[in-house]
């Protein structure tokens, strides 16, 4: 009984010891160059990205009033929502579609200093459509599309932690 214990104790240690040994690591909140930031907008895009930039803490969000005392401002260009039909039945009903969410956005400095030109970032999911269940996927593409903001959201994270020095 002893030694069954001894083993799977030594398969942990041996286990911990790999992973240990490969680098991993859990993905740890983005450090950004700047202490603060402003997000203009009023979308709920811009509102959730105000959320994930707290919810990082390492770096003060500040109201959209305060752009000028702020060292980085996240300008949302543009965010579109769009949907491709992909195929039809031979009726001429939609069978499928592609759901595309676009965001455009560029970070500025004080001063007016550009800090990460227009950038587009686009995520696009696929889904099959019936007419019979015409209210559940709409709110299946409703979950799609917050799963493909939440996806852009973490994309722009990365890319202003990747902003260094001014």
């Amino acid at each position: 009984m002893s030694r069954r214990f001894d083993r799977r104790g030594l398969l942990a240690a041996a286990g911990a010891i790999a992973l240990a040994g490969c680098g991993f690591e859990l993905r740890k909140a983005p450090e950004f160059a700047f202490k603060n930031i402003v997000v203009l907008g009023n979308s709920a895009f811009s509102n959730y990205l105000r959320r994930q930039l707290r919810a990082a803490g390492t770096v003060e969000v500040l109201p959209v009033d305060q752009a000028d005392k702020a060292e980085a401002v996240l300008e949302i260009l543009g965010e579109n929502r769009n949907n491709i039909v992909l195929s039809t039945t031979p009726d001429g009903q939609v069978r499928e579609l592609q759901l595309i969410l676009t965001l455009r956005f560029r970070v500025r400095g004080q001063g007016g200093k550009e800090l990460l030109g227009p950038t587009e970032i686009r995520q696009s999911r696929d889904i099959t459509y019936n007419e019979t269940a015409a209210l559940a996927k709409e709110g299946e593409a409703e979950l799609l599309y917050r799963d493909m903001q939440n996806d852009i959201a973490q994309q722009v994270l990365r890319r202003l932690a990747a902003i260094k020095g001014f």
